[in-house]
């Protein structure tokens, strides 16, 4: 008879903080992720970034979860071989995913998706560009590591972003946004405009153009004599 899903959860806790070397999330954050997958009912296809103990909790939640993960410190090898690992539902796509996200050619929109790879600039958002597209209305992206600058980065602009609603961070590192019903920000635009971190700069330059082509129109009427009294600096405006 399989394990329950609260038994398994505390099973995959239990291993030890070294049981691999490429680092690992805290015990609070898999009982999050187990409550926030619960929450999404039946996951029929979830992707990751990175292999270790999400990797385990992931091959019992999802029917089919998808990860790019690079060999480190045993965290693919020690996935592999754990008694808690249900290895019919995983796909691995070994190597960095500088080079295999890239390459590989989704089929599948996912519900949920942990990005948890390589943390150096620009490598996250490079993993970012790859996986929103993927994740449906009502759909997770969790963040892992955003202590780290980089990772900050990318989540101070996902959190301004109209496509996903920050629901939680979960001890103060990882964050849990939920896909809303904004239209997709086509990945092969440049569509800079319509980004919520940039919202307030592009108001500005058009607030700043609106009121260029209105002294210009007033330009237009005013007589030489009164042209000539305008200080050159508002001259140039003109």
């Amino acid at each position: 008879m399989p394990p329950s899903p609260v038994s398994l959860l505390e099973e995959i806790i239990r291993l030890p903080a070294g049981w691999h070397g490429a680092g690992s999330v805290s015990p609070h954050v898999l009982h999050r992720i187990a409550e926030f997958a619960d929450q999404l009912g039946p996951l029929h296809h979830t992707l990751e970034s990175g292999s270790g103990r999400t990797t385990l909790l992931f091959s019992h939640l999802s029917s089919n979860h998808l990860v790019f993960a690079l060999e480190g410190g045993g965290s693919i090898s020690q996935v592999k071989a754990s008694p808690l690992f249900h290895a019919s539902h995983v796909t691995f796509v070994e190597g960095p995913t500088q080079l295999t996200l890239p390459n590989f050619r989704f089929t599948n929109k996912v519900q949920l998706a942990l990005i948890d790879g390589p943390h150096g600039y620009p490598f996250p958002d490079l993993e970012y560009y790859y996986f929103y597209p993927l994740i449906v209305a009502g759909g997770l992206l969790l963040l892992d590591d955003i202590k780290i600058p980089s990772v900050r980065r990318m989540f101070d602009i996902i959190r301004a972003d109209d496509m996903f609603d920050l629901l939680e961070i979960i001890d103060r590192n990882t964050a849990v946004f939920r896909r809303s019903n904004a239209p997709l920000i086509d990945p092969q635009s440049d569509s800079w405009w319509l980004q919520g971190c940039n919202r307030a700069y592009y108001d500005k330059i058009q607030a700043r153009s609106r009121a260029q082509k209105r002294l210009q129109s007033l330009a237009r009427i005013t007589p030489n004599f009164v042209k000539r009294m305008i200080p050159a600096r508002l001259k140039r405006m003109l």
